[in-house]
């Protein structure tokens, strides 16, 4: 009964198969959701959700899928709460009839409620029988009895309020990152290569010389697999930079922390690489690019971090007395022609990237947000056949 929701999910754009159909039938199975639409919720947005890009879009479908869910005694208790809101006031009792009404044992007072609650259809008040007010009956509000049920209150947030309720942040592209997630995003750029001694076995092509040899026993070695990925991380440091500092050094230490490169190499520009980049934050041991050029072929992957924000001068203008020409656009197109797989990431918002020199490099670069979206779009653009 629950696979329209799984293909209303679906047609969000939320990556929910058979693996998750399954599971969730399991968890039904054991009654883990309780009988109840809001244990539901809470089970299938455990099991369908795995990034938190895709909360907003579960909600909006089950909201989309159950509201107006008929369940009869949900609309029995909303309505029976609705003629408690206005308690009757009660007539005064003799000590004769507060005598009357002794204690029920609370198994036998739940007992009593449920059958009440499933049989009686209307409001009644002053009574001594059905759930009402101001009466002498074991449940009601605004009444009298020694131990009775006290019923009254707002009802529960039932599971279609808490999907409609939307009391959280977006959780795409405004997503903060952190050292773990962009770990995570990074570890995509891994590529692998053989080389060194013939010292691991290959099994498959083991099985096949075996085959091949009439069953016979014949072994197939072959160079271990080793790490191919080679980065190169440019960054802008200091002035407009700084409310980003901390995104960007998050950005650092996951690219420093990670084991599946063959070479990482860190360099650091301001504003825009004019002909050279550092090897320190301070601007101190510069390296120029044409020795970086002979350095670094196109197997590099390049990843420039920076705002992109700069007076056109500095990026447009060509000269300035130095042997090299000075303007930064052309230095830019340099790196993008000889690193094909290249990104810019920008920590600014999107929508600030028009009419200014972010638009201008961003003609240059394929440019994304400083985001975990934005950082997981750039790998893809990185690993992407050429």
């Amino acid at each position: 009964m629950f696979l329209p929701f799984l293909y209303e999910l679906r047609a969000r754009k939320v990556p929910v198969g058979a693996q998750e159909a399954i599971a969730l039938a399991r968890a039904l199975e054991c009654g883990l959701h309780e009988s109840s639409l809001e244990g539901f919720y809470q089970v299938a947005r455990a099991l369908l959700i795995h990034s938190e890009a895709h909360l907003d879009d579960f909600d909006l479908a089950f909201l989309s899928h159950f509201r107006g869910v008929a369940i009869e005694a949900k609309k029995i208790t909303e309505e029976l709460l609705s003629w408690l809101k206005d308690p009757k006031a009660m007539k005064a009792l003799s000590d004769e009839e507060k005598a009357m009404l002794e204690a029920l044992d609370p198994e036998s007072l739940q007992k009593l409620f449920e059958e009440r609650l499933r049989t009686q259809t209307e409001r009644h008040d002053g009574g001594n029988r059905w759930i009402g007010t101001g009466g002498t009956s074991p449940f009601g509000r605004g009444g009298f009895h020694p131990t009775g049920m006290s019923v009254g209150g707002g009802g529960g947030r039932s599971a279609v309020k808490s999907a409609d309720a939307r009391s959280y942040k977006a959780y795409r592209a405004d997503l903060v990152l952190d050292v773990r997630q962009v770990e995570v995003a990074l570890r995509k750029l891994r590529g692998f290569v053989r080389e060194g001694a013939h010292s691991e076995l290959d099994l498959e092509g083991t099985i096949d010389a075996t085959a091949r040899n009439g069953g016979e026993l014949e072994v197939v070695v072959r160079p271990p697999r080793r790490p191919d990925t080679r980065v190169l991380l440019m960054m802008d440091v200091g002035g407009s930079m700084d409310p980003f500092a901390q995104q960007v050094s998050q950005l650092f230490s996951a690219a420093k922390r990670s084991t599946h490169w063959k070479e990482l190499r860190t360099y650091y520009f301001h504003n825009c690489v004019y002909g050279r980049v550092y090897r320190t934050e301070g601007f101190r041991d510069p390296l120029p690019l044409p020795d970086l050029f002979r350095q670094c072929d196109a197997r590099y992957k390049l990843v420039l971090v920076g705002d992109a924000l700069m007076a056109p001068y500095e990026l447009l203008a060509a000269g300035g007395g130095d042997e090299l020409p000075t303007a930064g656009i052309h230095w830019l197109q340099q790196l993008r022609a000889h690193f094909p797989r290249s990104v810019w990431l920008n920590p600014e918002r999107p929508s600030d990237w028009r009419g200014n020199t972010i638009e201008v490099v961003k003609g240059v670069f394929p440019m994304y947000h400083l985001t975990v979206e934005g950082l997981g779009e750039a790998v893809t653009e990185l690993t992407r056949r050429r």
